[in-house]
């Protein structure tokens, strides 16, 4: 029997983003599969960094988001108080370095100001409504949230219905679910 181990057959993860009022939340589910296979169910795969001014979550193989990670607070200590230009430094090497290139993963990150999606194709995109969703069950975090935005619902809230939600229909997203939050009150 052989085992395929490639990288494309590793599924999963929810992240979602939601900015409200004074708070931004990051979250994300805890599920890793291989194939058809749920390998763990209490990953975390969102994480403060820097000197917890900013958060980060990721989607994609766990090893490659974290150099990502590692990357990236290197640039905050380069960049410090300036997220958008640490994102575009980090999105620069990704895209012309070797090594980094290789990597399979997508990060989220927020500062008390900015909500950056990062790719390996050197895009570092601003959502216009301040939700972003990545991974397997992305778009239905994203739809939920966008629906959930104009209701009474926190920025925290929101976040965990929509990930919930993801849940419901993303065979690669469960419901252990971690939640970071920035704002004037946390």
């Amino acid at each position: 029997m052989t085992h395929n181990t490639d990288a494309s057959l590793w599924h999963g993860t929810t992240i979602v983003t939601v900015r409200k009022g004074d708070l931004v939340v990051v979250a994300g589910d805890g599920q890793v599969s291989l194939s058809n296979t749920v390998i763990k169910s209490n990953a975390r795969k969102v994480r403060p960094l820097g000197k917890g001014d900013v958060i980060a979550g990721f989607a994609g193989a766990t090893a490659d988001a974290m150099t990502l990670f590692e990357r990236l607070e290197a640039k905050l200590e380069q960049y410090p108080n300036q997220l958008t230009r640490a994102c575009v430094e980090l999105a620069k090497d990704w895209r012309t370095d070797r090594y980094l290139r290789r990597l399979e993963a997508m990060m989220i990150v927020a500062d008390r100001e900015t909500s950056l999606v990062l790719t390996g194709t050197g895009d570092v995109l601003e959502p216009e409504n301040g939700i972003i969703a990545i991974g397997s069950g992305g778009n239905y975090a994203l739809a939920a949230a966008r629906a959930l935005a104009d209701s009474d619902m926190d920025a925290e809230q929101i976040a965990r219905r929509a990930m919930k939600i993801a849940a419901d229909i993303c065979v690669f997203t469960n419901e252990n679910v971690t939640v970071e939050t920035l704002g004037k009150d946390k």
